[in-house]
């Protein structure tokens, strides 16, 4: 014989499970009533035996036929009385506990079948006992004369068929009541049941332990970072990646994110403040693109993905274009001073071809020499050389100050190579033409960089506007979103402990000041 299986779907398993309870606890709490009910009626039934018994015991006449023995008599009126009061019994003794009067004629002189002592001493009794006649609720009294002699006993019974008969009657009402709840049990748990068979598709439990065990899975190993928030903002769940790139403690599960990151752009999209798809923003000196979405129970699931290399990548390209469109431009101006020089020659005029060839083969090299004299650190130095050509191609003069001195000692090259060119980019961008200064001093093992311009300004109303994420006063370019160079210098700059500001400079435009503390290796005096 097969065992019979326990079923596999979700709703199945609530709906036998919730029936088997609801069944159970209707028939508990049915039997928990009726014993009660039970108890009741058996008290209620030796209450009423006992007042029958007192009444018969009050008779005088019965008392002195009971004192005489005239048990024809003691016969006669018990009857009458067990008639009248529908007993099953009432039954007098002498003191012997010797029957007066029974239902059962041939039983008189007989002595009773339970014992008689403790009414004969004048106790009144009331119990449920087993007797001639069946089980009965008994009540039994003294019998005593009007001066208080105890001339016997009387017993009187009432059937527990009269007993059984009267809780059948009352336990129609409870079990019908109980039917209904058991209905109205039944019908909330099909309800309920057919509720969680639509949330849940229908699936068999192994199989949301497999969903679980996947999403899991998936969630953790997919390189792109998730967070998911509940209605109340608090985040619910967040992937290893997502940790990684918002750099938030394993435990911040059920806190918000205001808690957990700082105040900014960044915390602004993942609640919801900043809306938009795309939306770009920087966590530490890394570049993030954040989509969010709202769910259907009020919550959101954010998506993360990194484009700091991305971001690298695109800048190395905007600057090799930069080098390319430069390189083109003095391709041509090579070849108009190549038609000048074999004119001048054609021409005879040989000292001034020679002075026109020292003059033109010097300027550059002079410009990228006076920059490495300067700026020892190779990679800041070969970042403002080739700057220094972008610029000049744009009709622009980038210059570092006289007083500008830079070590070969920089604690993290990458990071000073981001804080310099994304503010010597800025300046250029915001030039059509003129004047760019660059002044790099150490002060001990802090470095102060300092961006100037001779450009427009920045309004003072803008000055701390500018570095938040994505705000940019020119249209971006297809290939990447623009203003977050500003707002990684601030990042790397907060990171470090050091400080950023932006001012008038002495050239009539913007002048950015950058602190470094702990940028160089070596203590070096300005």
């Amino acid at each position: 014989m097969r065992r019979p299986r326990w079923p596999r779907r979700v709703f199945a398993q609530l709906l036998l499970s919730q029936t088997v309870v609801t069944i159970g606890v209707t028939a508990v709490t049915a039997g928990l009533f009726l014993a009660p009910v039970s108890r009741e009626l058996d008290r209620d039934a030796m209450q009423r035996a006992l007042s029958i018994a007192q009444a018969t015991a009050s008779d005088d006449g019965i008392a002195r036929a009971a004192a005489a023995r005239d048990s024809r008599t003691v016969q006669h009126n018990a009857e009458q009385i067990r008639r009248a009061t529908h007993a099953e019994f009432v039954v007098i003794t002498d003191t012997d506990g010797i029957r007066l009067s029974h239902t059962d004629p041939s039983r008189i002189g007989l002595r009773v079948s339970t014992d008689p002592g403790p009414a004969l001493h004048g106790e009144s009794v009331t119990a449920i006992q087993d007797g001639t006649l069946g089980r009965t609720a008994r009540g039994k009294v003294p019998l005593r004369l009007a001066d208080g002699r105890i001339v016997g006993e009387v017993s009187v019974g009432l059937s527990d068929d009269s007993i059984r008969r009267r809780l059948l009657s009352m336990a129609g009402g409870i079990l019908l009541c109980a039917g209904a709840g058991l209905a109205a049990g039944l019908a909330a748990t099909l309800l309920l049941a057919r509720r969680l068979k639509r949330r849940t598709h229908n699936i068999a439990v192994a199989d949301i332990s497999a969903l679980l065990v996947e999403r899991e899975a998936m969630l953790h190993s997919i390189r792109e970072g998730m967070v998911a928030l509940d209605a109340a903002g608090r985040i619910r769940l967040a992937n290893d990646e997502a940790l990684r790139l918002l750099a938030l403690p394993e435990e911040c599960t059920g806190r918000t994110v205001d808690d957990v990151l700082p105040p900014g752009r960044l915390a602004d999209v993942l609640t919801g403040r900043i809306a938009g798809p795309d939306l770009p923003a920087v966590r530490d000196d890394r570049v993030l693109m954040v989509n969010r979405m709202t769910t259907a129970d009020g919550g959101a699931v954010t998506t993360l993905r990194d484009r700091t290399e991305l971001e690298s990548l695109v800048r190395e390209l905007d600057n090799t274009r930069s080098l390319t469109e430069a390189l083109r431009a003095q391709d041509h101006e090579h070849a108009n001073r190549m038609h000048t020089l074999l004119g001048l020659l054609e021409l005879g005029r040989h000292d001034q071809a020679a002075a026109f060839i020292s003059e033109q083969s010097g300027s550059h090299a002079a410009v990228a020499a006076r920059i490495g004299e300067q700026v020892q650190d190779p990679h800041v130095a070969a970042l403002l050389a080739g700057k220094a050509a972008v610029a000049a191609e744009r009709g622009i003069r980038l210059a570092v100050t006289g007083d500008s001195h830079l070590p070969d000692a920089a604690v993290d090259a990458r990071a000073l190579v981001t804080v310099v060119g994304n503010l010597v980019d800025n300046a250029l961008d915001a030039l059509a033409g003129g004047t760019v200064e660059v002044r790099l001093r150490p002060v001990g093992t802090t470095l102060l960089v300092e961006v100037a311009d001779s450009g427009p300004g920045v309004p003072t109303e803008l000055r701390e506007l500018i570095f938040e994420e994505g705000w940019t006063s020119k249209t971006a370019p297809a290939h990447r979103p623009r203003g977050l160079g500003l707002a990684m210098v601030r990042r790397l700059v907060e990171r470090s402990g050091g400080r950023l500001a932006v001012g008038d400079g002495p050239l009539g435009g913007a002048r950015f000041t950058v602190e470094l503390p702990e940028a160089l290796l070596i203590l070096e005096n300005a």
